[in-house]
């Protein structure tokens, strides 16, 4: 998981570099068709012309909603990476945990503990410290939602994720989905603003690094959780946010004030319980 983290950490501190050059919603298009074309080579030479008919599946409709969520978490994220310190924008979308808890009655029919209560208020806490509304400024502030919205959104993507994994979907089917959906959306908004033509050798190697960082990172991410403790993994998850915070310290020497630094320990702390009051509650 480690690897993973590092590797997401990686990947976000090249889209703060590639937002220089080009748009937020560009480096999600291209983070997004690495991984669509890796994940079409890769199953084209596992299944070769055949491979068609194995991204269809039996509940597209449950797929295309968790897809459209995670393109809304992804290009949300990106844009706070843009917009905010790296470490604050991570720490905003590893929220998902806390909004998870909030969902639960309606999307899982689960009904939250007193114990995950507290935690969701503790961890809000941590927010509202990392987000300081009473003296920001007006655009860091938006910033700082449209970052708390991608943890909104990728809890909702955790919620079908775990229904389609109950319904015995493969994980690559749900990864192929995911980014053939963020893929199309992507172009999409990226088109209303204008397209911007790699030009140099770095822009190139900026996304190509996005992309291969993503990838890396999902696929570690993926192998750990299989194969360790969810809450183990859940936990080392944020060392993402470990990663980034010194990775922004180091290239982009940004200074946050001690307040948003306790909250960001708060809310980190109220994630990793938060996941694990969750798999105790099952």
């Amino acid at each position: 998981m480690l690897l993973a983290g590092a590797s997401f950490a990686l990947m976000s501190v090249l889209v703060k570099l590639g937002v220089q050059w080009f748009s937020s919603h560009e480096l999600v298009f291209y983070r997004s068709l690495t991984g669509l074309l890796l994940l079409l080579a890769g199953m084209t030479l596992r299944h070769g012309i055949r491979t068609g008919r194995h991204f269809l599946g039996e509940h597209i409709g449950l797929h295309l909603r968790r897809s459209v969520v995670g393109f809304l978490a992804l290009a949300t994220y990106f844009y706070a990476v843009a917009h905010l310190p790296l470490s604050l924008a991570i720490t905003l979308n590893y929220t998902a945990p806390l909004f998870l808890a909030l969902l639960m009655p309606w999307q899982l029919n689960e009904r939250p503990n007193r114990p995950q209560q507290v935690t969701v208020a503790v961890g809000f806490l941590g927010v509202a410290l990392m987000l300081r509304p009473w003296d920001s400024a007006p655009q860091d502030l938006v910033a700082g939602l449209v970052g708390l919205f991608s943890g909104v959104m990728a809890a909702f993507a955790y919620v079908y994720v775990r229904r389609l994994g109950c319904l015995g979907e493969p994980e690559w089917r749900t990864v192929f989905w995911f980014a053939l959906v963020s893929t199309l959306g992507a172009s999409a908004l990226a088109g209303l603003g204008g397209w911007h033509v790699p030009a140099t050798s770095e822009h190139v190697a900026v996304l190509l690094g996005i992309g291969l960082f993503a990838t890396l990172g999902q696929l570690a991410m993926t192998r750990a959780y299989r194969k360790g403790d969810t809450v183990v993994v859940a936990a080392f998850a944020y060392s993402t946010v470990v990663f980034g915070s010194i990775l922004d310290a180091l290239i982009f020497n940004m200074e946050m004030p001690i307040s948003a630094w306790v909250g960001m320990l708060i809310t980190v702390l109220a994630g990793i319980r938060a996941v694990q009051l969750t798999r105790n509650g099952k």
